[in-house]
């Protein structure tokens, strides 16, 4: 409930299409059968929906395959600016450090703390954090144009999500990510137990892994600065290239996952989806949110009331939900006394 309020940081200029739009991602997290009951949900008899619609689908046909539309109809060469020559000029300036340095302390934060809950994962990370930069940054207005707060803000997150996750896997033996899912089952394959004894019993593969963090981290860095003017390049490819160039690569990266052409119709469907989003105002990232946290609500939520027996009101009697739901009350109420500040304010300028 609470990362499901914070879409109102993800709002833009209208909380009420945000919220819809979190709606139809919590709608498709739906579609397929139903883990309790066995019942499908919205398959419209199609066999290929009963294990649900996959994220990636999503996500590439509402970011990837609606901005080649968009950029499509527009037919507007994009003005790039040169590419920095030379290390020096690639790395950031003292006064980029000290513009960003609480949005990369903020996403940090929040990426480790989102990393630390189960399902949570780097893709809501990043956005939360990147919601809520915009949401405090006097800057506000210029992100979406590079501003280095809008940049820091998801980065620091996305890096520091991968500790976080670690945390419930190595102390709890629960995996906090795909990712971790995967490092827990190697972990039981060699015969370790991740638990409360987990670090004191086997301190040097705990150390080995996260001395491993840092030097992945090193690794990234010294293999992608280089390639930075590379990486830039590619923009300056002739548009009838380029977008045919990422329209084949996405529809390859949706089948490689599942190996079904009816992904690939899911995939079409979702980037008319999201090009219509973006012709009528509606942002995009509320629907993502939604439905990455869409499977893991309702089958926390069923499981709650499976356990006080159909009563709604173990949602409040427990403390730690009782400060969740809290905190999502007074997420969606904050930008609320916001504008009616702002209006009062306009109200009083024109008095």
């Amino acid at each position: 409930s609470l990362g499901l309020a914070l879409v109102v940081l993800l709002a833009g200029r209208s909380i009420v299409k945000a919220l819809l739009a979190a709606l139809v991602g919590l709608w498709i997290a739906s579609v397929g059968t139903d883990l309790f009951s066995s019942t499908s949900l919205f398959t419209f008899g199609q066999m290929e929906l009963l294990s649900g619609i996959d994220f990636v689908v999503v996500a590439i046909g509402v970011f990837a395959l609606a901005e080649v539309l968009v950029n499509l109809e527009a037919r507007e060469e994009t003005q790039l600016l040169p590419v920095p020559k030379g290390l020096k000029n690639l790395l950031p300036t003292m006064q980029d450090l000290k513009d960003c340095r609480f949005a990369f302390v903020n996403g940090s934060v929040i990426g480790f703390l989102v990393g630390a809950l189960p399902g949570g994962g780097s893709t809501i990370a990043s956005f939360l954090s990147y919601g809520l930069e915009k949401a405090v940054s006097p800057r506000r207005e210029q992100f979406g144009t590079g501003v280095i707060e809008g940049v820091a803000a998801p980065e620091g997150a996305n890096n520091s999500e991968t500790g976080g996750a670690l945390v419930p896997l190595l102390t709890l033996g629960i995996p906090g990510s795909g990712t971790t899912a995967i490092l827990l089952a190697a972990l039981v394959l060699w015969g370790f137990k991740p638990g409360p004894l987990f670090i004191p019993e086997h301190p040097a593969l705990f150390w080995g892994l996260v001395a491993s963090m840092y030097i992945g981290n090193v690794m990234l860095l010294n293999l992608n600065l280089p390639l930075v003017p590379l990486f830039a390049q590619v923009m300056r490819m002739p548009v009838y290239v380029l977008y045919p160039l990422i329209l084949g690569v996405s529809m390859v990266g949706v089948y490689s996952v599942s190996g079904s052409l009816f992904d690939l119709l899911l995939l079409m469907a979702f980037g008319l989806l999201g090009y219509l989003m973006r012709k009528l105002d509606y942002p995009s990232a509320p629907l993502i949110l939604g439905l990455a946290l869409g499977a893991g609500m309702e089958r926390a939520l069923r499981q709650s009331l499976m356990m006080s027996e159909g009563k709604l009101s173990i949602l409040v009697s427990r403390p730690i939900s009782a400060v969740m739901l809290s905190l999502a009350l007074l997420v969606l109420l904050i930008p609320m006394f916001g504008k009616l500040n702002a209006w009062r304010l306009k109200a009083l300028e024109q008095d």
